[in-house]
Order: structure tokens, then sequence, then C-alpha cells
């Protein structure tokens, strides 16, 4: 038994064994009448004998989902920056984290197609807590980041999954994704917490914290939708916030927020991938000496690869505009397009409620408004 059984994808002798035993699940039923309409049960039943590994599993059907999720809810897919990467090098991805199952799907559909190696993925454990999404989601590499420990076990927990994530860059070529955060950002503002950081850390054993981090190679990843198919559904959370309440999860919000990910609008996406953090680890290392420090220097530098890659949609420039009731950024967007959000938003929330009409224009605005601070340009 290895250490790692609790967290692990399943190795590839074991994806047929698993596969099977979700085949005639009702939802695997679903996902596959979604990704092959009109195609009969017994044909795809048939196809899943011959899967022998996850690499056949995201080929033959994890690949054809993603798309059939792009043609039915999205313009277009885009990208920018990926051909700057090597195809045979595997590269720790940490991108800002808008949907829960998109963001990481989006991202492997993409290095599957320029021939890229692939990722492994977190995922937190409460999202997969139904078996059907235990199994899919190690059939399509994703390791489980454990959730609601106490201290002690949290801080073993990390201590493994830091050690997991070494083994699959440096002794597997296994490129890896993780989040910039735990959860989701529900407001916009893209910050890469310290945390995370202290996780990767704790597998560096000999090494200093910036040498070991130099053999991460660290890809900060933009990950941008014109429109947040889980917008409304992430205002309960805000809104108590703001009521200074404790917000407490509906028994299936965590499911319906990955269905309306799925198949919500999303418009045009765009991914964007930064370049490897290597020559701002010399300039810390000989600048900083304080661990913490190093670590607040080295979000820093994700942050702002992250804010300043990120795609500003027109969205952004009219939630701007109707958030400050001015004009400035008029010339990004049309009349229709303003039109088009207006009505979104009234269709998604209480528009005569300000304190809601405030949190969800500064959802959608916030990346603008981190882009104007980055670059010195912003009058607040």
């Amino acid at each position: 038994m290895s250490k790692f059984d609790e967290i692990r994808y399943f190795y590839d002798h074991e994806v047929n064994e698993k596969l099977q035993s979700i085949a005639r699940d009702p939802m695997m039923k679903a996902l596959m009448s979604f990704t092959f309409p009109g195609v009969e049960e017994q044909v795809w039943l048939e196809q899943f004998k011959n899967i022998n590994s996850i690499s056949d599993f995201q080929h033959q059907f994890v690949a054809y989902a993603v798309r059939q999720i792009l043609a039915k809810s999205s313009d277009g897919l885009t990208t920018s920056g990926f051909d700057k990467l090597d195809k045979n090098t595997s590269y720790l991805y940490i991108s800002n984290h808008r949907d829960i199952v998109l963001d990481t799907s989006l991202l492997n559909l993409v290095l599957l197609e320029s021939g890229h190696i692939m990722t492994a993925s977190a995922i937190g454990d409460n999202l997969v807590k139904r078996n059907f999404l235990n199994v899919l989601a190690k059939l399509n590499r994703n390791f489980l980041v454990q959730r609601g420990l106490p201290l002690r076990e949290q801080l073993s927990s990390s201590q493994t999954m830091s050690e997991y994530i070494a083994i699959q860059l440096q002794e597997e070529n296994r490129s890896v994704w993780i989040a910039q955060r735990e959860g989701r950002a529900k407001d916009g503002n893209d910050t890469t917490q310290q945390g995370v950081l202290k996780m990767l850390a704790m597998a560096a054993g000999d090494q200093s914290l910036i040498d070991y981090f130099k053999t991460l190679k660290i890809v900060p990843v933009s990950i941008s939708y014109e429109y947040d198919p889980t917008d409304s559904l992430k205002m309960p959370q805000l809104l108590a916030q703001h009521r200074e309440e404790e917000y407490i999860k509906g028994k299936n919000e965590d499911f319906n927020t990955i269905l309306s990910g799925i198949l919500g609008q999303k418009k045009r996406i765009h991914l964007h991938a930064g370049d490897v953090i290597d020559a701002e680890l010399d300039v810390i290392a000989a600048t900083i000496e304080n661990k913490n420090k190093q670590l607040q220097a080295i979000a820093q530098i994700i942050d702002d690869s992250i804010i300043r890659n990120y795609k500003l949609w027109p969205t952004k420039y009219i939630a701007y505009d109707l958030l400050h009731n001015t004009h400035t950024y008029a010339s990004q967007y049309t009349e229709q397009e303003k039109q088009l959000f207006i009505r979104r938003l009234e269709m998604r929330i209480d528009p005569s409620d300000p304190v809601s009409k405030e949190y969800f224009l500064a959802m959608y605005a916030n990346p603008l408004v981190n882009k104007l601070k980055l670059e010195g340009n912003f009058p607040g």
C-alpha cells in the first residue's frame, strides 16, 4: 500500500476495471448522450472494453466531451503563449480558478491538441464525494486534495500531496495543474494563496526554497470567460460575506455548480500560458532572505502574470462602466453587447437590490480594475 493511495489517480492497469464499474451508471449514460448524441449505448459500452489507459480514455472520450461543451455553450476557445513551451517538458501550471471542472479540462484539451504533456490535476475531495464523480475524476488523471481535516492531519496530507506533485513533475515527467487558491475566486479577484506555495515547498528536502521552485518550472495560466456560467450561483456566498454571516453550502450545491459550469453559456474563452518563472527567482534569492517573504514575492509574480495576461472581454468593461456610472470604456464594447449584458444581469439577480447589483458587476469588473492597478493606471 502506497502512502499516495488515498489521493492518487488510477494506474493504467486499473483503468479498464474502474471504467467498467461506472459504465452503466445513469450519469455515464447522460454524459455519453451529451458527448455522442444519437449514438446507441451499446456502441460506447463496447468501446469501453478497449480502454486500457488514462490516455486512451482522455483521447477517445474526454476530449470529445470537452469539445462538445465548447460547441454547445461557448463561442469558441482561443489561446496564446503555449507555443513558447517545450513539448517534452513537464510544467507546474498554476492558474486562476473560475470553474470547478472546465478550467483544467480546457487546459488539457489545449495541451492535447498542441502535443504538450497533459496534466495531473488537483481537485478537492469534497467535490467528488459521489462514487461516479470520484471514479471519473481519477480516470481523468485528477488527484485529491483532502479537505476539512484536523490541523495535524492537514499538515501530513499537505506533505503527502507536495511529495506526490514532486514525483509527478520530476520522476514521471508529468505536468501538474493546481489552482492559485483553495476554491474559486467568487469576486473576480485572482490572488495566489501563500498556503498553496507553502504546500509545494514541503517537498524541497535539502534544497533551498528558490532552487526547489526552479525545478518545478511554474507556468502561470490566465483563464478568462466572457460570461461566467456560474455568476449567479456565486452571489449567495458574496452576499453572506457582505452581511458578515457564515455561509453554509447547500447539499447538492457543488454538483449543481459543476453542471452549470458545463452547460451554462460562456461565450468566448481565452487561455494564456505565461513565461516559466525562473530568472525572477534569482532576483528573489539575491534580495530576500526570509522564507515567508520569498513565498510572498513568488505569489506576487504569479499574480502579476495572471492579471497582466488576463483577456479582458467586453463584459469586463461594460461592468466597470455600469458600476461606476461612466462611459470611460464605451469604445471597448458595442451597444448591443451592453444591452445583452444588462439583460443577463436582470435575469440572474434582483436588479432592484443595490448590494446584489454591486457585487455582480464587481465580479466582472475586478479583473479590469486589477490590471489597471498593476499598470499604475487606476484612478482610485
